[in-house]
């Protein structure tokens, strides 16, 4: 059996990149003071079971989402959670990421076709180009606001910014009415506790 193109030297060289992810804490609950805060590896695992969740008689190809959720945080594992409150212009941080793949595919065999798969997933997810990279957009935005309502019910944070900065940029009518239904547990839960 083969690792379609990659010694097994790369392999455990990009299995270790990838346990970094383990160990990364996303910045956003780290900024906000929350306890025991997700690592982003956790947070790509939840994304991937979003798209576990699709029909498979979708117009989005499951498999594909599910590659791409796992695979749109790679480069944090060198560059950091890197969030809009860091001061980095989106530019710089598409370039940072992008070095970041790139070195990452390198050292798997840049032409290994894995190499390739995480490259082209990588930039479909970063360019919003196709159906798939706006579900795995609307989850990424998804999951974060369902941390953050969990947070805020364990642990008794206010977590609203978050919620904030989501309001009115979700794309797909599925992740709209997810968010309609969280929203509307999140306020029934406000609404009981007063």
């Amino acid at each position: 059996m083969t690792t379609r193109g990659i010694s097994a030297s790369s392999a455990l060289e990009f299995l270790r990149v990838c346990g970094a992810l383990k160990r990364l804490k996303r910045t956003g609950w780290v900024n906000h003071k929350v306890e025991s805060p997700e690592s982003v590896a956790e947070h790509m695992y939840r994304l991937a079971m979003c798209s576990l969740l699709l029909d498979n008689d979708s117009s989005v190809d499951r498999m594909k989402c599910m590659k791409m959720a796992i695979v749109h945080d790679l480069a944090e594992a060198f560059v950091g959670d890197i969030t809009p409150h860091d001061g980095v212009s989106d530019e710089d941080k598409h370039k940072m990421e992008k070095d970041a793949i790139d070195e990452i595919c390198t050292k798997l065999g840049a032409e290994s076709e894995a190499a390739k798969e995480i490259r082209e997933l990588w930039h479909e997810y970063e360019n919003a180009s196709t159906e798939e990279a706006k579900m795995v957009k609307d989850f990424d935005k998804f999951e974060m606001i369902l941390q953050a309502d969990e947070y805020e019910n364990a642990q008794g944070v206010d977590l609203q910014d978050f919620f904030n900065s989501t309001k009115g940029k979700f794309k797909t009518p599925l992740v709209q009415s997810w968010v309609s239904e969280l929203n509307a547990q999140r306020d029934t839960r406000k609404s009981n506790s007063k």
